[in-house]
């Protein structure tokens, strides 16, 4: 069965995480699924609302690992990470994710590009760029302080940590925490056949003035790329990775 699971209800496009034994770990196969998955949606008039969601208990534990690595070299401006996300800011109909369980790295970032973020009572929010020796990425550099605040944001992206689904709600980063996870995917497709319903370029206009210009976005997004590209191959990036092969504390001590 495929890692990306595409359905079509009516005027909702749903696209489904699949990978659950990896935690929805997210390979360059399943990125040039996504993005072409969004661009279809896009292009599709039919389509009016794009729904977000994954099996198994945890939404996105980020990156695949194996396809990380191997990323070393390649040009960081069209990777494939990189053209998922320019898909999202590129997406002009409302994004509605489900979350549940973990959100890693781009499990989360990814969120700043969606409209309406409903999340289980067992989601847990991390972004762990700065630990492992790389730098925010998919703009949440920019988009981050802007949508939860400058200081939770700092705790967010230079602390690392982890944060539950009632915080997340606190700060901004979703909208709703659906109590019981059997209802949590049921509640974000009813929001998502709500708007679908809705005028549709009412929609997309009221999308457009209330995001952040596309131009800024996607200036912010290449720069970072640019800067995580460099890390990946940096002492204490290596450092890092190798640690947590070795499940060991990394040790930044002699770094300056």
């Amino acid at each position: 069965m495929s890692d990306i699971i595409i359905e079509r209800t009516a005027n909702v496009s749903s696209l489904i995480l699949n990978r659950p034994k990896k935690k929805n770990a997210l390979s360059f196969a399943m990125y040039e699924a996504l993005t072409e998955a969004l661009q279809t949606a896009q292009k599709d008039p039919a389509v009016r609302v794009v729904l977000l969601s994954a099996a198994g208990d945890a939404f996105c534990s980020g990156n695949d690992i194996t396809d990380f690595l191997s990323s070393a070299g390649m040009d960081p401006t069209s990777a494939p990470p990189i053209r998922f996300i320019e898909s999202l800011v590129g997406l002009d109909k409302p994004l509605i994710v489900a979350v549940q369980g973990a959100a890693v790295g781009i499990g989360t970032t990814m969120l700043l590009h969606a409209d309406l973020v409903y999340a289980g009572e067992n989601a847990k929010f991390s972004v762990p760029f700065v630990g492992l020796g790389l730098v925010p990425e998919a703009a949440s550099s920019l988009l981050l302080p802007r949508r939860v605040g400058q200081a939770a944001a700092n705790d967010l992206l230079l602390r690392g940590g982890v944060i539950d689904a009632q915080r997340a709600a606190d700060i901004g980063l979703v909208n709703e925490v659906v109590r019981a996870p059997a209802e949590l995917l049921a509640v974000a497709r009813e929001r998502a056949d709500e708007i679908a319903a809705k005028p549709p370029r009412a929609v997309r206009l009221t999308k457009a003035l209330t995001r952040t210009p596309q131009a800024e976005v996607l200036a912010r997004v290449h720069e970072e790329a640019k800067h995580f590209a460099d890390r990946v191959g940096s002492d204490e990036a290596r450092e890092a990775f190798m640690a947590f092969m070795e499940r060991r504390p990394a040790n930044f001590a002699n770094f300056s």
